[in-house]
């Protein structure tokens, strides 16, 4: 699952969750076939909670809790037991680990624009110099805005692009291969060891939940 907001975007593996602040406008896109759960907590309850989106891991307690949480119509304060499970569901989302599946949207229009060129071919392999001339600006200027815009440099930016649309890829039932190329890497060993270095584990046993 994708989710776009004015400030990036989120890739939602399986197993796992994105927090959506009060107010926040977005839009959600599938990959493949999905079954989700909604929680909706009253932005009262969410004062200690992010201010910002994040796509978080889920322990084995929390998905247990959302999956009771849904076989109620609404959870109540006042009724006891139903308490326990919304305070139990506040505790651990407050610990829940995030990870790094975000891609900051730059708002300068130059960034901007390639920032969606790359991300509709992020196997484009032209040099930065090449593509920010073709955006408006020079490559220092680029680098600067991405750095400041993004939070990250243009390169790390360009690394996380490729990194979800292989997740995007993926979902859809595509090979590793096949990922690892649609992203731009050379060779498969490549685009495996990047994936393992930031998120921990292979791109199989990831998708498949393994923590």
């Amino acid at each position: 699952m994708t989710v776009e907001t004015s400030d990036g975007i989120w890739v939602v593996p399986p197993l796992r969750a994105v927090w959506i602040p009060s107010g926040t406008s977005h839009r959600v896109a599938m990959s493949g076939r999905v079954r989700m759960r909604t929680l909706y907590l009253e932005p009262k309850m969410c004062r200690s909670l992010p201010r910002k989106c994040l796509v978080i891991n889920i322990s084995s307690l929390l998905r247990e809790l959302i999956l009771h949480a849904c076989s109620f119509s609404g959870l109540q304060k006042r009724v006891a037991p139903q308490r326990r499970i919304i305070e139990m569901i506040l505790d651990q989302l407050k610990a829940a680990e995030s990870i790094p599946v975000q891609l900051p949207h730059p708002r300068d229009p130059r960034a901007r624009k390639l920032a969606d060129l790359l991300r509709s071919n992020p196997s484009l392999q032209r040099p930065l110099e090449a593509l920010s001339a073709q955006c408006g600006a020079s490559k220092r200027t680029m680098q600067r805005l991405f750095a400041d815009e993004s939070g990250m440099s243009f390169s790390r930016w360009r690394q996380r692009a490729r990194l979800i649309h292989a997740m995007q890829t993926l979902a859809v039932g595509q090979s590793v291969t096949n990922a690892a190329l649609e992203a731009g890497y050379s060779t498969t060993s490549a685009f495996i060891s990047m994936f393992r270095k930031q998120l921990g584990t292979t791109p199989t046993r990831y998708l498949a939940g393994d923590r």
